[in-house]
């Protein structure tokens, strides 16, 4: 598979610093994941397409959680979210 453009909503980029350091590094380690495999990563926790939308999800922690969309199919995904799971923006 080709290489993917991963960029950040600039909501989610806003909060990357406030990220906990643990969260932090493996949302980075998604991002590469991402980057390098596509917007299917089923060797994630709890990963998932949203039922009805191009949206994909997976745990990064426990309590955490990362959502995505592929935005140019095949070129571009974009981190829609990264925060806690009572917060995320499931359909």
């Amino acid at each position: 598979m080709g290489v993917y453009k991963v960029v950040f909503k600039k909501k989610v980029e806003r909060k990357l610093d406030t990220l906990p350091p643990k969260q932090a590094q493996k949302l980075s380690l998604l991002v590469d994941d991402l980057g390098a495999n596509g917007p299917v990563r089923a060797n994630w926790p709890n990963y998932g397409k949203l039922k009805g939308t191009n949206t994909h999800h997976c745990h990064i922690d426990k309590k955490w959680v990362a959502c995505w969309v592929e935005t140019q199919q095949g070129i571009q995904i974009e981190v829609t979210y990264a925060g806690s799971r009572e917060s995320a923006p499931y359909a």
